[in-house]
């Protein structure tokens, strides 16, 4: 990324971030052929224009999967990933609102099923973040805004999708390092995230019985759109060093793990969460 470019995120985008005005571009595309693990499917994915939800809705696409793409307003980015999902041969349904909205969530799960018939795979990926130096900053709005896109927003589409999921179905929801390593610039947003893991295992335990599995994927620092949407140019330029890998992931290398979540080789998993985070040590 040049110099240029930091100086242009100096005034962070608005939440949650578009991906076309990123450079350099997220990768996404998958890395490998795909071999029919979801042939036959359907996935809703919330954030799914962007960062980690396009490079999952595309893999889905490659692996056999029709996709509902659901978004908040990010209508060019939403646009491009349903070109790449029908560049892969499958259906993409565009979704816009706010998944905040526990209407809109019903609303997203009904035209899912007008569209493609039934609901397999549920990823809950949608976020929002706010950087905040200290805590006396963050604004009552802003906890209420992160708490309502980032957990409130889970809960919603699960409750949405959950009468209409048979066994076998899958439930999966993003979480964050930040659950379990904190953040000091995103304190609300990593508490949201603690939040989701304790929604992934209680949900796991409760939906177990019907054959519904539950999991959940914590991702490292990864260069989506949230970053430069989130940060001043000079946390944007030294963003992902600190981890052993020394670098920050791309979307692509997290993806990988929810269509692992998706597929019938996860059979045995259940309330677990995974984590591509570049080597950081976690514990729980």
């Amino acid at each position: 990324m040049t110099d240029e470019n930091f100086d242009a995120l100096d005034s962070p985008q608005e939440q949650p971030g578009r991906e076309y005005k990123m450079d350099p571009a997220p990768e996404y595309m998958p890395r490998h052929p795909g071999s029919d693990r979801l042939k036959g499917k359907i996935a809703l994915i919330t954030g799914g224009d962007s960062g980690i939800g396009r490079a999952t809705a595309v893999l889905y696409a490659r692996e056999g999967a029709d996709v509902a793409i659901v978004y908040r307003d990010e209508d060019r980015d939403a646009k491009e990933t349903q070109r790449l999902v029908e560049g892969e041969g499958r259906k993409a349904l565009l979704l816009a609102g706010d998944v905040g909205d526990k209407s809109f969530c019903e609303e997203a799960v009904s035209r899912t099923l007008e569209n493609f018939g039934k609901l397999d795979i549920l990823v809950n990926n949608a976020g929002e973040q706010h950087a905040q130096d200290s805590l006396e900053d963050i604004e009552e709005a802003q906890v209420e805004r992160t708490f309502r896109t980032n957990i409130f927003g889970q809960i919603f589409m699960t409750q949405a999708a959950l009468p209409h999921l048979r066994e076998g179905a899958r439930i999966i929801c993003v979480t964050s390092i930040t659950a379990y390593k904190g953040q000091d610039l995103l304190l609300d947003y990593a508490s949201t995230k603690g939040a989701i893991l304790a929604f992934i295992r209680a949900m796991a335990s409760k939906l177990a019985p019907k054959g519904i599995l539950v999991n959940g994927v914590a991702p490292g620092p990864i260069w989506t759109p949230l970053i430069p949407a989130s940060f001043p140019a000079d946390k944007v330029e030294e963003f992902g060093k600190n981890s052993p890998l020394g670098r920050p992931g791309q979307p692509n290398e997290v993806a990988p793990s929810l269509l692992f979540l998706a597929c019938e080789d996860s059979s045995y998993m259940s309330g677990q969460v995974l984590h591509p985070n570049g080597g950081t040590p976690v514990g729980g």
